[in-house]
């Protein structure tokens, strides 16, 4: 793959809200979590975890958590993406709650662009109850969820959506 090749790949993935009831093939989730697999992480900790959920009543439960967000109870598959403290934090003390943090976005990332690479469309969901989360998948005290990412078939909207300039992003030496 070219650099262009890459550009447009990333510009051609978007954030679907609307997906089939399709099950996705062992093979696609074994792939997405391959791909997260490699993603870098600090010290070498892999401090994230997953849990998937397929059942519709837990997918159900996750969606009344997230706030009613209908992605969540509709896609096929839930990845809930965890930040593992007690694996950075063994290491780098407090500083390795952001590490772990960092870890699971960056695994979540990795997750949403493999999903895309099989043709598949997915949603990053960030807003939900963090505690209600918790309770619904029994997530030790050590693990925060971080993210929800629906993925599954779907219907990616007809336009890319407009995004700012990269100069409105970037301060060159200083702020």
């Amino acid at each position: 793959m070219n650099s262009s090749d890459l550009l447009h790949f990333l510009k051609t993935r978007s954030s679907v809200r609307s997906y089939s009831a399709e099950p996705l093939e062992p093979e696609d989730i074994e792939y997405i979590l391959a791909c997260a697999s490699t993603a870098p992480s600090a010290g070498n900790r892999e401090s994230w975890d997953v849990v998937l959920v397929t059942d519709e009543d837990l997918r159900m439960d996750l969606a009344l958590a997230a706030f009613e967000q209908q992605q969540i109870q509709d896609a096929p598959a839930i990845f809930v993406v965890c930040a593992n403290y007690v694996r950075s934090m063994s290491h780098y003390g407090e500083r390795g709650i952001l590490y772990a943090l960092e870890d699971a976005t960056i695994a979540c990332t990795y997750m949403m662009l493999a999903a895309h690479a099989r043709g598949l469309h997915s949603c990053w969901t960030g807003a939900f109850s963090d505690d209600d989360i918790r309770e619904i998948l029994g997530l030790p005290q050590h693990v925060r969820p971080v993210a929800l990412l629906s993925v599954g078939r779907g219907t990616p909207p007809l336009e890319p959506m407009e995004r700012m300039p990269v100069n409105e992003h970037l301060h060159r030496e200083t702020w």
